[in-house]
């Protein structure tokens, strides 16, 4: 099984440095690259002022945050739930740079930048030249963004996995085999259309000729777990 980590955040400026603090932080699970269902999500009072401009861009107040659990609340929580996996992020120095000076307040490791995964990077190298923000991104997959009226972080994290998935090869991908020889894919992303998940329950002769197939490559991607 291969774990990794979806996360994105929302702040009260830019520079953790000159005390921006996280607001908001939302984490996906993924296994193989795809999303399980399994999430996390906390609305965090960051102790001091949100300024207009940030407001423009989240939708937060302070008043809002008066009253929500403060970073050092939830922190345990959070490490338990990306444990050490790989940490996926668009722009992901940004998201880095805010969780770091949050952990260092508290006297905490940080993050090491080899877990680091950034989709911003990986769109750069496909679309060179081109706009990689993730709204131009979204459309440009065909993504609905009807829902993105203001920066949210776990409504970013659930575009951005769909944006993952197109930028490491497409929801073809998607079909994964458990032991008992059902599938384990549980989702169905939409573009401008609904779509729905087929149960495919193989008979224990394709099952057999699957091993045998997997069985003469190296790391297979369709091995089963």
């Amino acid at each position: 099984m291969t774990r990794s980590v979806l996360f994105d955040t929302e702040t009260t400026g830019i520079d953790p440095l000159s005390g921006d603090r996280v607001i908001e932080i939302a984490a996906l699970e993924l296994i193989r690259d795809l999303p399980t269902g399994k999430y996390f999500h906390k609305i965090i009072d960051p102790e001091r002022d949100v300024p207009e401009d940030a407001t423009r861009i989240h939708g937060f107040t302070r008043g809002d945050l008066i009253g929500k659990p403060r970073f050092s609340d939830i922190v345990d929580d959070l490490l338990a739930f990306i444990g050490d996996d790989p940490l996926v992020a668009h722009n992901a120095a940004f998201d880095f740079g805010f969780l770091n000076a949050e952990f260092g307040r508290l006297r905490m490791k940080p993050l090491a930048p080899a877990r680091m995964v950034d989709t911003l990077t990986m769109a750069r190298a496909k679309f060179p030249g081109l706009p990689n923000s993730l709204d131009a991104l979204c459309r440009r997959f065909a993504i609905d963004l009807s829902e993105r009226t203001t920066h949210n972080a776990l409504l970013d994290c659930k575009l951005l996995a769909q944006v993952y998935i197109e930028l490491t090869g497409g929801r073809q991908r998607g079909f994964l085999l458990a032991a008992d020889g059902h599938s384990t894919s549980h989702f169905s992303y939409t573009r401008s259309e609904t779509r729905t998940a087929v149960l495919i329950v193989p008979t224990q002769e394709q099952m057999a000729a699957h091993l045998a197939f997997t069985a003469k490559l190296k790391d297979p991607v369709w091995a089963l777990p």
